[in-house]
């Protein structure tokens, strides 16, 4: 482990190499991996285990971003035609503003790029390694040469590697050699160095995928010295940069908008006979820039990043933008059990032998500490005084054969750690169901190392496939004072696919036929008896596993680790026992699950237990009523019933059902197409690389980062690091909230753009002395109220923290874009109401207070002839700057009160928001009373009694922002979920009422 890392080349032919020589060329163990510290030293030494491309955020690519618009030429064009005309403080303001936007973007749109590579590198595919003596996962790109690599089905291979322990490995090569067809690996060792790739049966290489089986490798080459490295560059870390729905939507808006901004141009022309000036050129192109929200793409951002962020604090890492905006309009859940709701921490409870009744077990954990009690028939699991302790190693031979087989028909690994910091703790490897029988052997004094040192000899294996629902093992046994050795065929899985393999069953020291002897159906009756005892243990919600063996012997001359056929093996069993095991649920589970109907969200389990298992954990979690009859309602269906349906019958199905047991791949894609075909959006989650379709055809793909594969990781929208179900509600939640933020910064922009708008198209009714329109607002005061006012209020709505009323609303509708009808009628008519108060300011001051005197060339340079026209302009300035500001506390909810002391008060909640109030409040004194800067840069004058009029202008659009929020919340439908029937339901039986009032 110590020793100095001897350097390779990168032909160096590792599949000529023996087991022993690749260990000793890297200065590796097998059995302990490397340590971490010799980890750390080989990544520096060799470089991450990833390929050289353009990764990486490039500054100057998302500079390019923020000047390359059409909104940046406009400025530009404005900025050429006042410095063409000599205007060089005009055109200063607008180049400035230019860079200030693109420096804003920049800076907002390069931290959400870096924070989006560092979410790639997370979500990037893992790899299974032994370090410091542990399994552990890393990151793939932290895998160095002499690593440990473990392969597991549905993996994708993070590095080349020489194998040292193989069971049916089968891997799919087809990206290096073109071959449509898996390869099956072995150990077997080869001469030449010249081996054509596809024939290195040894070895396997970075990005193909494991098909079948299981194995274990040394790490020889990473990064671009690996096959794949030497011929591809491009088949790693594909990033789509297709639009999302949202960025579609705006894009809509922004051809819109510049339509419309062409037409104002036109009209300001046309008022002026389409003749040509500088003032008329400025002020027609204000006009169309101030109907163009500039701030609108940093927001967006700037949002988008807070999203991603936030997710990525809750556990979820986003790997498609588009779903993050999806998840607002999720209408069912679709869950696995196991890890997701459930702790994923099994341990078996409960054995059940036909000759022995009842069993208990005690201890939790993977610690193998605990005591083995006969019960007899009791059934409800407690402790009786006549229970009888099974001491370790002791037993019934019936016992003991339960035993032998739930320890060797298992490949998860039990240990102590050696090293230093976690010295004597108890870890495991392998699937928790094996894991859990592990334990079980151990506590039975029949561990597993210990059957294999007293020589029961592995030969093959028949690994678990979700088709079939079993598993089985041939050993061979040692021999004994009882006789010489024999073959045994040792078999676990699913009770219904078990027994069918059963032709025996045992009876203490006798193995009976399940044929009876006297007549009669003996296999129906010996199959409702076990269903009797299955339906006891599962109804306490115990995932139910039945246990079988034979004595096997082989025909003549067959191979028996190549040369046997399942389904010929697989026969004529016998029936031990069953084992109950239990998956407790998270704590966070039913809060969640609750959450969901209280925001309108129904929550489906589609689990691979049996149905009583599945029920009584989906009661347990909120799926389902309490009180709930499983055996007799539709809510809860095994997968054979209901793939077993046409789409016609599951279409008149009155509600889908809740939990589908003994559920297969084929089963989620079907129910996805279910709520599909009901206009519902779905999210599905899952970890094999069998869930690849459902994943793909739900509207929300999500993987656990945990449990799952790779390939269904890179198949998925989300990836959520901690396998947990709470964590989709939060991600759920989040969705609405980014949605909802994005309406209102939308709104608030727009609304202020109408309103500049009012005031510019109305104020051209006004001529001057000269028969010119007098405009009554500068281009500088158009631009600085746009980037400077508007922009930074609407960046704080889009960090709004939820409403109250988050999750307690129906899911929107999928096809509902950022403009519904609600959002377009508050656009105009608040922007209507600002307009309009601006103007009429405007109006007052030139008209009422200064005789209705207008000068001359007043849009040009000041005069005192101009005066009155210039504290015009600086009225209706500030009462439109305050109104903006005012605005965004309306923009905070689309109908609830916003002027209220509890509204008020939750703005400490939101820095951004309302310390951009407070500065944009600030910053409008000096830019009024600054001299020189109010009269040759803005065009407008210093107020005095003016105040009172914008004081006014505020006064009463708050009340009518108050009065109009009164009629819609009395007028329009409600925006809190409607308490329909079904609704009444699930909150009733569920329970939601009485625990939202805890």
């Amino acid at each position: 482990m110590g020793k100095k890392v001897v350097d390779i080349e990168p032909e160096t032919p590792f599949h000529t190499f023996s087991v022993e020589q690749t260990a000793q060329h890297y200065s590796t163990s097998i059995a302990e991996g490397l340590s971490s510290s010799e980890a750390a030293a080989r990544l520096k030494k060799y470089g991450a285990n990833e390929l050289q491309g353009e990764g990486g955020v490039k500054w100057y690519k998302v500079l390019w971003r923020q000047v390359a618009n059409a909104l940046v030429f406009i400025l530009l064009i404005a900025t050429a035609l006042a410095f063409a005309t000599g205007d060089y403080a005009e055109g200063g303001v607008i180049l400035f503003i230019i860079v200030m936007n693109a420096a804003i973007g920049f800076w907002q749109e390069f931290n959400a790029e870096q924070t989006m590579e560092a979410l790639r590198n997370m979500s990037s595919p893992t790899s299974q390694v032994i370090r410091d003596e542990t399994r552990t996962t890393i990151p793939n790109n932290q895998a160095v040469p002499g690593d440990i690599m473990i392969f597991e089905d549905g993996d994708v291979i993070g590095a080349d590697c020489r194998l040292f322990e193989v069971f049916n490995l089968e891997t799919d090569e087809a990206l290096l050699t073109g071959e449509s067809l898996p390869v099956q690996k072995n150990l077997e060792h080869i001469e030449s160095a010249d081996e054509a790739l596809g024939d290195r049966l040894n070895m396997v290489f970075a990005s193909t995928t494991v098909v079948k089986g299981r194995a274990k490798g040394i790490v020889t080459n990473t990064g671009m010295k690996t096959q794949i490295g030497k011929i591809a560059t491009t088949l790693m870390n594909v990033d789509s940069n297709e639009k999302t729905p949202l960025q579609k939507r705006l894009d809509k808006m922004a051809y819109f908008v510049f339509l419309a901004a062409l037409i104002l141009v036109l009209i300001v022309f046309a008022v002026h006979n389409f003749k040509y000036s500088k003032e008329v050129a400025i002020y027609a192109i204000s006009v169309s820039i101030a109907i163009i929200p500039e701030g609108l793409v940093a927001v967006v951002t700037l949002t988008m990043a807070f999203g991603v962020s936030r997710m990525a604090e809750v556990k979820a890492i986003v790997r498609r933008l588009s779903s993050l905006e999806s998840l607002g309009a999720v209408t069912n859940i679709c869950s696995d059990k196991t890890g997701t709701l459930t702790q994923s921490k099994m341990v078996a409870v409960r054995m059940w032998f036909p000759s022995d009744g009842f069993y208990r077990i005690t201890g939790t954990g993977f610690v193998p500490e605990g005591d083995i009690f006969r019960q007899g028939e009791s059934t409800d699991g407690k402790h009786y005084e006549q229970d009888e302790q099974i001491p370790a190693g002791t037993g019934s031979n019936h016992y003991l054969r339960m035993i032998q087989t739930a320890s060797l028909c298992n490949m998860s690994e039990l240990r102590r750690t050696q090293h230093p910091e976690t010295h004597g703790e108890w870890t495991a490897i392998g699937d928790p169901t094996e894991i859990a029988l592990q334990v079980l052997a151990y506590k039975a004094g029949l561990a597993k190392p210990d059957l294999v040192a007293k020589g029961f000899n592995l030969i093959a294996e028949f690994p678990f496939d979700s088709s079939v629902k079993r598993m089985s093992v041939l050993y061979k046994t040692p021999e004994s004072s009882m006789g010489p050795s024999e073959h045994l065929i040792f078999m676990k899985g699913a009770t219904e696919r078990v027994i069918g393999c059963c032709n025996y069953w045992r009876d203490g020291d006798n193995e009976r036929p399940i044929a009876s002897e006297k007549g009669g159906d003996g296999r129906a009756e010996f199959e409702a008896m076990i269903t009797e005892k299955m339906n006891t243990l599962a109804s306490k919600g115990l995932r139910v596993l039945t246990l079988a063996y034979r004595k096997f012997e082989a025909a003549p001359n067959v191979d028996l680790v190549h040369g046997l056929v399942r389904e010929e093996v697989e026969t004529n069993m016998v029936f031990l026992g069953l084992v109950g095991i239990y998956d407790p649920p998270r704590e966070e589970s039913r809060p969640a699950v609750l959450s969901c109907y209280q925001a309108g969200v129904r929550v489906h389990m589609l689990t691979g237990d049996h149905p009583s298992t599945a029920a009584a954990i989906a009661k347990e979690v909120a799926i389902i009523p309490e009180d709930l009859d499983s055996a007799n309602s539709p809510l809860v269906m095994t997968a054979g019933q209901f793939d077993a349906m046409t789409d016609e019958e599951i279409d008149n199905l009155a509600e889908l059902p809740r939990v589908v047991a003994r559920c297969s791949p084929d089963t989620k894609v079907k129910m996805i197409a279910a709520l599909h075909r009901r206009n519902l959006f779905a999210a599905m989650t899952g970890d094999g690389v069998n869930d690849s379709p459902s994943l793909k055809a739900a509207n929300v793909g999500i993987a656990m980062g945990q449990s799952g594969s790779d390939v269904a990781k890179q198949a998925a929208d989300i990836v959520l690091t901690d396998d947990n179900f709470a964590t989709i509600v939060q991600a759920v939640a989040e969705g609405r909230r980014m949605f909802a933020n994005i309406q209102k910064f939308v709104q608030h922009l727009m609304s202020a753009n109408v309103a500049e708008i009012v005031v510019l198209i109305i104020g051209l009714v006004f001529k001057d002395d000269d028969g010119k329109a007098v405009f009554p607002m500068s281009a500088v005061e158009i631009l600085f109220l746009n980037m400077i006012t508007s922009s930074p209020p609407a960046m704080g709505l889009g960090l709004e923290p939820p409403s109250e009323s988050n999750m307690r609303e129906p899911p929107r509708s999928a096809k509902q874009g950022l403009f519904s009808f609600e959002v377009i009628m508050d656009t105009f008519i608040y922007g209507l109401a600002m307009g309009i108060l601006s103007f009429v300011n405007f109006v007052i001051v030139v008209v009422a207070m200064n005789n209705n005197n207008f000068g001359s060339e007043c849009n040009a340079h000041y005069s005192p002839a101009c005066e009155g026209v210039f504290k015009a302009r600086a009225t209706a300035y500030a009462t439109l700057t305050f109104l903006i500001l005012v605005h965004a506390i309306n923009c905070r909810s689309l109908r609830e009160r916003g002027w209220t002391y509890t509204n008020l008060s939750t703005l400490k909640h939101n820095k951004m928001l309302w310390v951009s109030i407070i500065v944009g409040s600030l910053l409008v004194f000096p830019v009024i009373y600054i001299p020189g800067v109010n009269h040759n840069v803005f065009k407008h004058s210093s107020l005095s009694y003016e105040w009172g009029l914008v004081a006014c202008a505020l006064v009463l659009f708050i009340a009518f922002a108050e009065i109009y929020k009164l009629i819609k919340r009395n007028v329009m439908k409600p925006l809190s979920l409607q308490e329909t029937a079904e609704v009444k339901l699930d909150r009733s039986a569920t329970g939601v009422d009485s625990f939202m009032a805890k």
